[in-house]
């Protein structure tokens, strides 16, 4: 007989436990871009910042951990420079192309 999961007894995902590589983080911010949703792609910064160090990221930027952990909570709407700051502290670059 299998044992049936109740779905609130499981953990709650967590992708910056996922997120091991620069190729990963690319991955994973790509996809997230595709949902073309703002305060997506700043929760999806918050997850890679929180898989290398928010610390360390937030010093890189030049931004407070604080103002980091505030500008890329879920349903945040950051600056471009923020953004900006962001990816090139994480090593990151946004790629443009033509729509289809």
């Amino acid at each position: 007989m299998t044992k049936k999961i109740k779905p609130e007894t499981l953990p709650d995902f967590d992708p910056a436990q996922h997120l091991e590589t620069s190729e990963d983080m690319a991955a994973y911010l790509s996809i997230v871009m595709e949902e073309d949703d703002p305060a997506l792609l700043a929760a999806a910064l918050g997850d890679i910042a929180r898989a290398r160090g928010m610390s360390e990221v937030a010093r890189s930027a030049g931004v407070t951990r604080e103002a980091l952990y505030k500008a890329l909570r879920p349903n945040a709407h950051p600056r471009f420079e923020t953004i900006s700051k962001v990816c090139k502290s994480l090593g990151l670059r946004l790629h443009v192309e033509p729509a289809h």
